[in-house]
């Protein structure tokens, strides 16, 4: 299979042979790409035509591993040939972006994007490298917490620099976790958040090809962690982001409030879904709480549960919400009213947040087990266990019939990661 594709890209070269550079254009012209935080369609489905093995391991059904230099928990991303993600190494106090070939795993290249000392205060679940990048196809994206600031940057698709902005002060005084939010890039933007108790706490819209300051949207003095996602509801594009007892609706071209409703906790983490008028989120601080808003000439919440899926997202699925809970229960629900479908026990603890493969929902747990179930409403079909490694924090991406997924393993006090690339063999 790896054959097969390879000589695909190959061919897809030799036809773009007259282009100044041929990466580039491929990465221009496929549609197998994964360019950011959840994906191409940013719900977290992989496209329809994709194909995984159903069981596997580090073992079984490996296409190839590569052990990652330093620690991250950001998502891998796919563009092209290539594979991008971030690190860091607190020894050497560098923050970094990886490069690797997507046919064989190679580490092409780590290009420090920050050095010097990282904060010394984080949350133990958290790390230096915890924002998944976000690609053009022409210009790959990443943003640090670095010197007391968040930092967003711009390279080439062979990393290098292109610009640079310290976006906005960062300096948390109640509550020192760390920086954890995903950047989106939106029709020429890239938005970024600083939500902390302090004065620059915001969402910040930076004109992706020199890295100025388009808007601003000035958010609480109090700590957030959401990552921001953009869908069309009632045909309009919308910004959408929970956090502060609220989920927030803005225009993304100028910053300027659509709607916002009373739903969720004081602090999320997980992104905003969506499934037809309706769209969802979890919170778990200081209360736990997952909400559903419909969205109309007056938005208002519908329906909630009891349910804490805080660092996880949720995911929706042809009118249904599927969510695991911080207690490692498995949940499904009507979208349009909240009727409970079924709920089931999986265990243990969640960071990584749940992917749709065809109609397969695969979700790890911190430990490194990964639980493969049906999006069946009318019951929970348990399909399959796999393990990787002792530890998973990072959502898995998915293009064409590879999945790729970021782990570690412990040995004693050493700490290794990889990614790993999963498909038929």
């Amino acid at each position: 299979m790896r054959l097969r594709h390879l000589g695909s890209v190959i061919l897809m070269l030799l036809i773009l042979g007259s282009v100044a550079d041929p990466m580039l254009a491929f990465a221009d012209a496929s549609a197998e790409n994964w360019p950011g935080w959840r994906g191409p369609t940013a719900d977290n489905h992989a496209p329809v035509t994709s194909v995984i093995p159903l069981h596997w391991s580090e073992s079984e059904q490996v296409l190839w591993k590569t052990p990652l230099p330093g620690r991250g928990h950001s998502s891998p991303i796919v563009m092209g040939n290539r594979i991008y993600l971030s690190t860091a190494d607190i020894k050497q106090k560098t923050q970094s972006v990886l490069a690797l070939d997507r046919q064989t795993g190679q580490l092409l290249k780590q290009v420090v994007v920050h050095r010097g000392p990282l904060p010394s205060k984080i949350h133990k679940k958290n790390t230096h490298a915890t924002p998944t990048l976000a690609c053009d196809g022409k210009r790959l994206f990443s943003v640090f917490h670095h010197d007391d600031a968040i930092w967003a940057s711009a390279m080439d698709l062979d990393c290098q620099l292109i610009w640079q902005q310290r976006v906005a002060e960062f300096l948390p005084d109640m509550y020192k976790f760390g920086y954890g939010a995903s950047p989106l890039l939106h029709a020429g933007l890239l938005v970024v958040t600083s939500e902390y108790d302090g004065s620059d706490s915001g969402i910040y819209a930076l004109d992706a090809t020199n890295g100025e300051l388009r808007w601003k949207v000035d958010r609480p003095h109090t700590l957030s962690f959401s990552s921001p996602i953009v869908t069309n509801q009632q045909g309009i594009e919308q910004l959408l982001i929970s956090g502060y007892a609220k989920i927030v609706s803005l225009n993304p071209q100028s910053g300027q409030p659509n709607w916002s409703v009373p739903a969720t906790t004081l602090a999320t983490c997980g992104t905003v879904v969506w499934d037809n008028d309706y769209v969802f989120a979890s919170g778990g601080f200081p209360v736990p709480g997952t909400f559903a808003v419909h969205v109309s000439d007056h938005p208002q919440v519908v329906w909630s549960k009891p349910v804490k899926c805080y660092e996880q997202s949720l995911l929706t699925v042809q009118g249904y919400v599927y969510a695991i809970s911080d207690r490692g229960v498995a949940y499904c629900w009507r979208a349009s009213d909240g009727e409970q479908m079924w709920k089931n026990r999986l265990g243990g603890k969640y960071s990584s947040s749940p992917l749709l493969i065809g109609d397969q929902i695969h979700v790890s747990n911190e430990s490194g087990t990964t639980y493969v179930f049906r999006t069946n409403p009318a019951t929970f079909e348990l399909l399959a266990e796999n393990q990787l490694g002792d530890e998973i924090f990072a959502t898995p991406a998915v293009v064409s019939n590879s999945l790729y997924m970021r782990y570690a393993r412990h040995d004693g006090e050493q700490r290794q990661e990889y990614l790993i690339c999963i498909g038929e063999q």
